[in-house]
């Protein structure tokens, strides 16, 4: 019988091994480890690739978010106790960098037909002390539209993009996410579709002083050698990580392309009742794909399933932010479709590497799928 990893890191980084030694070789032999030319070729490339002035490398995707809500309280333009939307059918970490700067996270409901953020609930939950909104592109789909932009406009608020799992897509116009709103945190968490060898993040914006700040707050909060500015964090992507992620980003846009091509056959071949299939987005880059998720009120009955044809599926997210025991305040919240989805989503396989073949075969395990 076949076996399908959920995702294999090692057939994932196969294709450009050899490059990602050679590289990881030139960072050895050089001697040099942090804050040097991979990294300065990396925030160059990728502000290339996005179309955006400013790219701060990190050390990961939480800290990406963190140096933006400190940065910008820095600047004054938050201050703590200041209310941030945030969806609430996220992961933690989205809670996790409004809370660790002493602002109070508003969760509001996803669109069950999208998992994003409902932005037609927006108006309701902002508040005389509403400053920002966190837009999540989760699983890869892009989270925007005029009705976001407005509301933001109409209450002179802040747009911050978590930018972890959709790097690649694009709205209907044709621009990036990541370079939408105000700022953006992105992760490169290793199995992200662009995942370095460990991990790594950045932030992008279009606002020079804002990178700025989150350069020095990112290096102890001083921009020079022992002199401080401010009460930082030491977050600074290495060179080895730069490197990795400057063999791997010309492949990105090839890669989520195939990324679209399963969704679609999976779209395409799957048909079983007991099972809801995502969304096919109208715009072909509005979604990269990070994950396929479908739906099940059946979830653990259907894994099991999965299981025995050897396919291993999973689940993004079981416990949603507002649900968890670190956030005991939050516990009382009846959040009923965020809580819908935390007990049916189900992830199933979806990587470059994967053929039609293999596709075809798990879909036709999942249709074979009864209760």
């Amino acid at each position: 019988m076949k076996q399908y990893n959920l995702l294999s890191l090692q057939r994932l980084n196969a294709p450009y091994a050899h490059e990602l030694k050679e590289a990881a070789a030139r960072v050895i032999d050089s001697g040099w480890y942090l804050r040097g030319k991979e990294t300065e070729a990396f925030e160059s490339e990728m502000a290339a690739y996005l179309g955006t002035p400013h790219v701060v490398g990190v050390a990961n995707g939480l800290d990406a978010l963190r140096l933006i809500f400190k940065a910008y309280m820095a600047m004054g333009r938050l201050q703590p106790g200041d209310e941030v939307i945030v969806p609430a059918n996220t992961f933690i970490a989205s809670v996790l960098a409004i809370t660790d700067n002493n602002l109070t996270p508003i969760f509001v409901e996803p669109a069950v037909a999208t998992h994003n953020l409902d932005t037609e609930l927006l108006q309701q939950a902002i508040t005389p002390r509403t400053r920002a909104i966190l837009v999540v592109h989760l699983y890869g789909q892009v989270c925007w539209d005029n009705t976001l932009q407005e509301a933001a406009r109409r209450h002179n608020l802040l747009i911050i993009e978590d930018n972890a799992q959709a790097l690649g897509a694009r709205t209907p116009d044709g621009k990036r996410t990541g370079t939408l709103g105000d700022a953006a945190g992105t992760s490169f968490y290793p199995g992200k579709n662009l995942g370095a060898l460990g991990d790594a993040g950045m932030v992008t914006t279009h606002d020079e002083q804002l990178a700025q700040h989150i350069r020095a707050m990112a290096n102890y909060g001083g921009s020079q050698r022992y002199v401080y500015q401010h009460q930082g964090l030491n977050s600074r992507i290495d060179e080895l990580q730069a490197a990795m992620l400057l063999v791997k980003l010309p492949y990105l846009d090839c890669e989520n392309t195939r990324r679209s091509e399963i969704a679609q056959l999976y779209n395409t071949l799957v048909d079983n009742p007991h099972i809801t299939l995502p969304q096919q987005p109208l715009a072909a880059q509005a979604h990269v794909w990070h994950q396929y998720i479908v739906r099940t009120p059946h979830r653990e009955k259907f894994m099991q399933h999965m299981q025995q044809c050897g396919i291993e599926t999973g689940i993004h997210y079981p416990i949603p932010p507002h649900k968890q025991e670190a956030y005991k305040e939050y516990n009382h919240l009846a959040l009923p479709i965020t809580e819908q989805l935390a007990n049916e989503v189900v992830s199933l396989p979806i990587a470059p590497y994967l053929t039609d073949d293999d596709i075809h075969y798990i879909a036709n395990a999942i249709n074979q799928f009864s209760i």
